[in-house]
This record gives C-alpha cells, sequence and structure tokens, in this order.
C-alpha cells in the first residue's frame, strides 16, 4: 500500500478505538457533549448499554485495520482496508442521516473518504 494511504487507514483506525474509548468508558458530561444528547439521557441505564454495545463495534472495526495493515501479508492488506474503509464510510453517512446531525459525516466520514480515496487511486 502507498504510504499516504497507509497513515489515512491508521488515523480511520485510531479515530474508530477513539470512539469506542468514548462510547464505553466515557462520562455521561463528555458523552453528551460529544455526541449532542442531553446528559439525562446519556445517565440512563439503556443508553450507556446501547452506547457500549456501538463502542465494541467501533473497536473492532478499529482493531481490524491495525491488524489488516500489521499483520496480514501484503496481498491481504489492500482489499482488507477497502472493505474496513467502506464500513467506516457507510457508518458515517448512515449516522449523519439517521442522527440528522452532518458533523458525524465531517468527523468520522471525512478521514474514511479520503482513506478510500486514496487507496482507490494511490496503489
Amino acid at each position: 500500500m502507498h504510504i499516504i494511504s497507509t497513515i489515512l487507514v491508521i488515523v480511520v483506525a485510531l479515530e474508530a478505538i477513539g470512539i469506542m474509548l468514548l462510547e464505553m468508558f466515557g462520562s455521561p458530561q463528555k458523552l453528551s457533549v460529544a455526541f449532542g444528547f442531553s446528559e439525562a439521557y446519556t445517565r440512563m441505564a439503556e443508553t450507556r448499554i446501547s452506547m457500549k454495545n456501538q463502542g465494541l463495534y467501533n473497536g473492532f472495526i478499529g482493531i481490524g485495520l491495525l491488524i489488516n495493515r500489521f499483520a496480514f501479508p501484503d496481498n491481504a492488506q489492500y482489499s482488507g482496508s477497502i472493505l474496513f474503509v467502506i464500513f467506516v464510510c457507510l457508518a458515517a453517512v448512515y449516522g449523519a442521516i439517521t442522527a440528522q446531525n452532518i458533523k458525524i459525516l465531517l468527523l468520522q466520514g471525512t478521514p474514511a473518504i479520503l482513506a478510500l480515496l486514496s487507496l482507490l487511486f494511490l496503489k
């Protein structure tokens, strides 16, 4: 993979892991600021459980990208990176639409879209 693609894929992976840490371990105050929810909502047990589950999946994506890049053979890295980065792009678009918050697309989607374009056009 091209060095720019590698850097962008790592950025996407680290962002996914950061989101995981926030969703799984963030305080209600941090969650309300980060996601635009009321603090009362982020204190609800059902919300906390849901956020922790979402966080787990974000972690899977982040760790998957890192394992793909550093543990898989060179001939598997490209297709694995494409797959995981597309997952993040789709999640960002879906999240922005369903939450009616363009910030999701900009913050989560921009690095993933740049990584995808880099993977497609820089070989």
